[in-house]
């Protein structure tokens, strides 16, 4: 399991927009790169990456070999409800991570 670091209010007024700053650790090995023995590295990245707000997304980013190890992904969006912005990584070899963080709106 991969460790995410994920920056967002935990609160905001309705109709703000806020930023979201999702950071996951990951090699994202490209599959050209030779490893110690000479032989290349087995490909390993993540392809995708979504938040869902209360089950909507708000973003998306397909994810390709050029991006490096430990992908940092920025985005805004406007708080409009209570509730949970659900994030997901997916990638090779079954590679799947997924965190929840909740958010109050005000007003």
């Amino acid at each position: 399991m991969a460790s995410a670091l994920i920056t967002m209010p935990a609160q905001a007024r309705r109709g703000e927009v806020i930023e979201i700053k999702a950071l996951i650790a990951h090699p994202m090995e490209t599959g050209f790169r030779p490893g110690a023995d000479g032989k290349v590295l087995a490909r390993d990245i993540i392809r995708r990456f979504t938040c869902l707000y209360n089950g909507q997304q708000v973003f998306g980013a397909e994810l390709h070999p050029a991006i490096s190890a430990n992908p940092y992904i920025a985005f805004f969006t406007v708080a409009t409800e209570n509730g949970t912005l659900e994030f997901r990584w997916e990638g090779d070899n079954g590679f799947s991570q997924a965190e929840t963080r909740p958010i109050t709106v005000m007003g």
